[in-house]
């Protein structure tokens, strides 16, 4: 199922995931960065949060973060655990989030990935997302799906 995030029941597992499959991705975080990871529930208590899990308090196997800034969906961070992965969390969080987007009056949906993601970048190709620019000194692709109908000049 995919709810809303409980931040008592969800978080400890949303951050170990953080810290195991997408710090290490990136080209500006380590693992052992103390202050990416105490910045984390201050991070959290913007914007909303989704987790894919068997239950209501079950532990989360997957999230997405997301947040809204005028009439753009920010999609900050998706996460799925490899023992749950190829079984379409990553894309139903990310339709979730999507949806949310389009309820709020949102015309596009942006997001970040590290250029070392493949299979990251490959879902979000699949699924409507055009790279529009990359950021060497980041490593990371800016990519932009506009939401609904819209034919927004979101470049």
């Amino acid at each position: 199922m995919i709810r809303a995030r409980n931040p008592k029941t969800d978080d400890k597992e949303i951050f170990r995931l953080i810290q195991a499959e997408l710090i290490p991705m990136s080209h500006t975080a380590h693992p052992l960065d103390a202050q990416t990871i105490r910045d984390l529930p201050v991070r959290f208590r913007r914007g909303v949060t989704y987790v894919a899990a068997e239950g209501k308090t079950s532990k989360p196997y997957g999230f997405i973060r997301f947040e809204i800034t005028g009439e753009i969906l920010y999609l900050d961070m998706l996460v799925v655990h490899p023992d749950h992965r190829n079984r379409q969390w990553g894309r139903k969080l990310l339709l979730a989030a999507e949806a949310y987007g389009s309820t709020h009056n949102c015309r596009a949906s942006r997001l970040f990935v590290d250029d070392i993601n493949t299979r990251a970048k490959n879902l979000y190709s699949r699924l409507g997302y055009q790279a529009i620019q990359y950021y060497p000194e980041l490593r990371c692709y800016e990519m932009i799906k506009p939401l609904a109908s819209s034919s927004y000049p979101y470049y």
